[in-house]
């Protein structure tokens, strides 16, 4: 069976995968944060601790889900302008050719779920799959696109995503600094 859309749902089971990952190793700092807080005893008194559990990881699920939702779209937005402007392909035929690089990612997401105790070991496997679906997106295309093509697909791809980092980084140094210059001392 061919159909170009028979993995159109990876992506979201991708994104959910990683983020129960993070939220089940985020949920035992959440909870510790909260008991040195004096908050936990109080919020059991509403809940149970397996509901005080639950509700935790589906807040940090629903925060982890809209981070790698803004990632997929950037990623998304990246091969495509890289395609757009390396590529003499109009119709979107490459774009169909590397649809099957989302299976790639529910496999990493699994595999998260093995990791689930440590945060390095959740962001390796995310790393290992974002650059296993980079050589297979680069080995998908090779034969259709020249290579001083595929090095400006390469460049494009690497500039938008150092642009990217360095750009959250600034924001997040500004507000860490702002947040230090408001405490008082």
């Amino acid at each position: 069976m061919k159909n170009t859309y028979l993995t159109g749902y990876m992506p979201l089971l991708a994104i959910m995968l990683f983020s129960l990952s993070l939220a089940m190793y985020g949920q035992a700092l959440v909870v510790e944060v909260l008991q040195k807080a004096n908050l936990y005893s109080g919020m059991l008194d509403f809940f149970t601790k397996t509901e005080m559990n639950l509700v935790v990881i589906g807040g940090l699920m629903i925060i982890f889900t809209m981070i790698f939702a803004t990632l997929k779209l950037l990623a998304n937005t990246a091969n495509e302008l890289a395609l757009l402007f390396f590529s003499k392909d109009t119709e979107g035929e490459l774009l169909k050719k590397t649809r099957f690089g989302a299976v790639i990612f529910f496999i990493g997401g699994l595999v998260s779920l093995i990791s689930f105790s440590s945060a390095a070991g959740i962001l390796i496997i995310f790393l290992v799959t974002a650059v296993a679906y980079i050589v297979y997106f680069v080995y998908r295309l090779s034969p259709h696109i020249t290579t001083p093509q595929m090095i400006g697909i390469i460049v494009f791809e690497a500039l938008f995503w150092i642009f990217f980092g360095l750009l959250h980084a600034l924001i997040i140094m500004k507000l860490y600094n702002g947040i230090l210059a408001s405490m008082p001392l």
